[in-house]
């Protein structure tokens, strides 16, 4: 796999500090990069009513289309959770996969050390139309 993109962990754990986590106490950060070289940040943001809640993927995802439009792609994209490791929940991996291709990789924390896997090994039957 290539080298973990440390830009992408700086701004991800950078944009974690700003999450709004009452209820989960997760202040989850996101950054991506896109076919086009831009990048893209977004935190979770909760709600008491918790079907409300947005993660930091999906934010960042959507604040990559609003900025690019439909057709934006995910060239990569890493994602940590201040105090706790762990890689996208099953929603997040579903929208990223819309903007991604199978090979898209995907970064995040395991055991302190950034670990990668592509979209195909995170979401291996996601569903498609």
């Amino acid at each position: 796999m290539s080298t973990a993109p440390a830009d992408l962990f700086e701004l991800a754990h950078a944009v974690a500090v700003k999450a709004y986590a009452p209820h989960s106490h997760f202040h989850v950060g996101c950054a991506l990069r896109t076919a086009k070289g831009h990048t893209f940040t977004g935190c979770n943001v909760e709600n008491a009513s918790y079907g409300l809640t947005i993660c930091a993927e999906r934010n960042a995802v959507f604040h990559a289309v609003a900025e690019e439009g439909p057709s934006m792609q995910i060239a990569t994209l890493a994602v940590v959770c201040r105090g706790e490791e762990f890689p996208p929940c099953g929603a997040c991996r579903q929208v990223i996969a819309e903007f991604a291709t199978a090979d898209t990789v995907v970064w995040f924390l395991r055991n302190k050390n950034p670990l990668s896997m592509t979209m195909a090994e995170l979401l291996p039957a996601g569903f498609r139309i």
